[in-house]
């Protein structure tokens, strides 16, 4: 049986002083639930990956991004689906993020991100915004 193929679009949206980041838990029922994630979703047909994101950001926590930029691409297989994610650094944005669906929401630091659970397929997004730092 062929393995379902997604791709997702996420953003990391960093505070102003580009020391925080914005995360979301996942709901406990979903694929890899109860672990943190950055906010995004699956590209939709006739979508590039930055008009997802953009779209994604704005229903999930109530943002309009400003400033963008592509910041990694990278796909991961699990048993049951094959991703394919592309990851957007948002450096500006207007509004206040929250979890405008009812999900867990925090502003942490960058230095703090490891203390939190995320899925296996964010491991080399996480290793290189500690480089950031």
């Amino acid at each position: 049986m062929e393995k379902k193929q997604i791709w997702i679009s996420a953003g990391i949206i960093l505070n102003p002083q580009g020391d925080q980041v914005f995360i979301t838990r996942r709901a406990d029922k979903a694929h890899q639930g109860g672990f943190w994630e950055f906010a995004g979703g699956k590209v939709e047909v006739n979508e590039t990956a930055e008009q997802a994101v953009v779209r994604e950001l704005f229903e999930e926590v109530g943002i309009r991004v400003i400033e963008i930029e592509h910041f990694m691409a990278l796909d991961h297989d699990y048993p049951d689906k094959a991703l394919k994610f592309d990851f957007f650094l948002v450096k500006a944005f207007s509004g206040e993020a929250y979890g405008k669906e009812g999900q867990p929401s925090e502003w942490v630091n960058l230095c703090d991100l490891a203390n939190y659970r995320f899925p296996e397929a964010n491991e080399a997004v996480l290793a290189k915004l500690a480089q950031l730092r």
